[in-house]
């Protein structure tokens, strides 16, 4: 029995796999968290070296 069910999982496609062991939810949930943390770092980046710029141009 347990023969059978490893050639199946070996028969499906890794996103088949992927959606039977997560589900709809998970792969929506990782998608959304995974957008958010992407625009996160690029936001809070390129305020970062504004921040630090405006500080030098203060000190000098």
């Amino acid at each position: 029995m347990e023969e059978h069910i490893q050639s199946e999982e070996k028969k499906l496609p890794k996103w088949k796999i992927l959606l039977k062991k997560f589900g709809i939810g998970g792969i929506i949930f990782f998608t959304v968290k995974g957008i958010i943390t992407s625009t996160l770092i690029y936001f809070l980046g390129k305020n970062f070296w504004i921040i630090i710029r405006d500080y030098f141009a203060n000190l000098f």
